[in-house]
């Protein structure tokens, strides 16, 4: 293969097929789907997890205000 090619040649151009009129809800193949779906649940493990810590964060900061009010008190 020569480096002086002028021709678009399709190196790293994305192509992504036309559904044909018998295949009109083509969505990727089975890999597309799975990553789909991995994406999915990290989102949502990730959800989980900033959600734990801002209840946790919250429960933290009325604990220290609880126990500033009584030694104040």
């Amino acid at each position: 293969m020569s480096g002086t090619s002028t021709d678009n040649d399709g190196q790293g151009m994305i192509v992504n097929p036309k559904p044909t009129a018998d295949n009109q809800d083509w969505d990727g193949d089975d890999a597309d789907r799975a990553d789909r779906l991995r994406f999915e649940e990290e989102q949502a493990m990730i959800r989980e997890q900033s959600e734990a810590r801002a209840a946790k964060a919250a429960a933290d900061a009325k604990k220290a205000a609880d126990a500033k009010k009584a030694a104040s008190a």
